[in-house]
């Protein structure tokens, strides 16, 4: 006998909540740091890690004195007010002496111009970083070379103008050759043109410019160069000249030309094979035995060139990794289009390797950044050790020690922390193949 239904429900229950595991932060620490007996020690461990630095950093932090004249005065502060045998945290030291660690030497009058030169920086570096800006705005960067120099070092404005004319010989030669000579050979005619000029005929016309229209301002030497200034001098400048030198370089390596191949093999692997407080002692030392007689070959100059071989060797292999894993379709397609060489690597083939080694190239820049600091051994006053060392000899705070380090690794970590999360932005932008 068939059952006859007495009720059949006409509307949907209502959705009722998930168990309380398996929602909100209940379900991220399940997830997180409490998935398993491995992962649990692990989470324990490291809130008692956690815990153990609060008890001992944050007094020292609540005890802060930023008001006092010498590292005594700050002791005796931290005594009053919170009893004896108190430590603390003495910041006034860096109240007194922020100006070393962001200027080293510099003349206090004119800290203008470094502040001046760095905003410009922001306003070259933005249509490069950024490509919805105008690209009329590159006329910045193409001019900033010239501008920052005579802003930094001073002198008659005609020497850095000069010297940028020499970029301007390279490029008629190799506008007026390329069609007849192809790009290798044209590019380095315009190379040769453009030492010349540098070395024979750029001493001469500034003299003869500066003679007709005296314009400079007041020179300032390069051992006046320091701290967090002499970190952006040389760091921007071997970042700026390292990318396009490193792109050369790992087309010469993989390059079908012997000559250029091994050119190019032997410097990279020679450089890399060397440490670079080498190249920086070379610099120091070495190069002006090179040179003739009474030439005064700066010292800054000489450690950016170094430099910039450095970050050039290893942005290569960066590179290079990022061309070995195109695939060979994309350099056929290429052939297919009938393109040349330099068309295929400008429009096809390097704009998706870049896209690669984009890590690797920010990685490289920011550990080039940082190593800006080794060049306190060759005299010169860096943030971390030169301006530091200096503080620190100063009776008044002989025995300091962990608050200038922590100033300065502050500083050098907001630097690198935002050129990584400009990189992050970089690929989530460039990231196209998905979407």
């Amino acid at each position: 006998m068939q059952e006859q239904l007495v009720f059949v429900r006409n509307q949907m229950l209502p959705p009722e909540a998930p168990p309380p595991g398996q929602k909100g932060i209940a379900r991220w620490m399940r997830e997180n740091l409490f998935s398993g007996p491995m992962n649990s020690a692990l989470t324990l461990l490291g809130l008692l890690a956690v815990v153990w630095l609060a008890l001992h950093v944050l007094p020292w932090l609540m005890h802060s004195v930023w008001n006092a004249n010498s590292l005594n005065e700050c002791r005796q502060i931290i005594q009053d007010r919170w009893g004896e045998g108190a430590t603390g945290a003495c910041w006034a030291m860096v109240r007194e002496r922020w100006h070393q660690y962001l200027y080293g030497f510099y003349p206090q009058d004119m800290y203008w111009r470094p502040n001046l030169a760095l905003l410009l920086l922001f306003a070259a570096l933005a249509p490069v970083l950024f490509s919805s800006l105008p690209r009329k705005m590159l006329w910045i960067t193409a001019l900033y070379p010239a501008t920052g120099f005579w802003l930094l070092w001073g002198g008659t404005i005609w020497a850095p103008v000069v010297a940028m004319m020499g970029f301007v010989v390279l490029w008629l030669v190799f506008t007026v050759l390329q069609p007849r000579l192809g790009v290798p050979v044209s590019a380095g005619i315009g190379v040769v043109a453009a030492a010349v000029w540098w070395m024979v005929l750029q001493a001469p016309m500034t003299d003869a410019l500066q003679s007709l229209a005296p314009l400079r301002i007041r020179a300032v030497d390069s051992r006046d160069f320091g701290g967090f200034l002499l970190s952006f001098v040389i760091g921007v400048t071997a970042i700026s000249a390292s990318l396009p030198m490193g792109i050369l370089l790992a087309l010469g390596r993989k390059s079908d030309m012997l000559l250029v191949r091994t050119l190019s093999v032997g410097f990279i692997e020679f450089i890399r094979g060397v440490p670079l407080i080498t190249l920086l002692f070379t610099a120091s030392l070495l190069l002006q035995y090179f040179l003739p007689p009474e030439t005064n070959f700066d010292i800054i100059l000489r450690v950016i060139i170094l430099v910039t071989f450095f970050a050039a060797a290893y942005i290569a292999e960066v590179i290079r990794g990022g061309l070995a894993a195109l695939p060979r379709g994309q350099y056929e397609a290429a052939d297919a289009l009938g393109l040349d060489y330099w068309q295929a690597q400008r429009l096809i083939i390097m704009p998706q390797a870049l896209k690669i080694s984009i890590p690797g190239i920010v990685s490289s820049f920011i550990g080039l950044f940082k190593d800006t600091t080794l060049v306190a051994f060759v005299g010169l006053n860096d943030p971390l050790k030169g301006i530091t060392q200096i503080v620190r000899a100063d009776i008044n705070w002989k025995g300091i020690y962990w608050e200038p380090y922590i100033f300065a690794g502050a500083l050098f970590f907001l630097i690198c922390f935002g050129m990584s999360r400009y990189s992050m932005w970089l690929e989530r932008k460039l990231k196209t193949d998905h979407r």
